[in-house]
């Protein structure tokens, strides 16, 4: 949902640090997120972007909205609303501690910073991306990792009662 708003944001031309530009955004989009034909869709104003928020530029851009009060509490409230209705599992890097801090089942999953760069490259360039290279998805991937660690509300730590999965090997 982050990835959504920040690639809605970089489609308009809006800085994702703008919180007054972001949050006047947010109140005029629709975020859906459903799972059709065996796989999950994100849906932005009724447009499947699910191909498009996972680009170094997008990645960045929903770290940098992620840390806006107002998406924050917007993005969680649709989150609690979505896993209220139906059994799910949720990925994010504040779901175990924010979001539904009460759920029954927390894994928190990790990987050395090298090893998630190269599954992301091996992701990028399995969608056609031509124009990555390591070192640029490394940086990009360690600026998310600091600015999401560092923020304010909800930052990202491991849950107390999390389960501990390192999958770097």
């Amino acid at each position: 949902m982050y990835r959504a708003v920040g690639h809605k944001a970089l489609s308009l031309s809006i800085q994702p640090n703008d919180e007054a530009a972001v949050s006047s955004m947010l109140a005029a989009t629709k975020i859906e997120v459903r799972f059709r034909d065996g796989r999950q869709q994100t849906l932005v104003d009724g447009v499947d972007v699910s191909g498009e928020i996972r680009t170094p530029a997008v990645s960045r851009a929903a770290s940098d909205v992620s840390a806006l009060p107002a998406v924050r509490r917007a993005l969680v409230a649709i989150q609690r609303q979505i896993a209220a209705g139906q059994p799910l599992v949720l990925d994010g890097r504040d779901i175990g501690t924010y979001v539904l801090p009460d759920a029954p089942y927390k894994f928190f999953l990790t990987a050395a910073a090298e090893e998630r760069a190269r599954r992301r490259l091996l992701e990028l360039k399995d969608k056609g991306a031509e124009n990555v290279d390591f070192a640029a998805v490394l940086a990009e991937m360690k600026y998310r990792d600091e600015q999401d660690a560092g923020r304010e509300m909800a930052p990202l730590c491991r849950a107390e009662d999390a389960i501990l999965v390192d999958t770097t090997g």
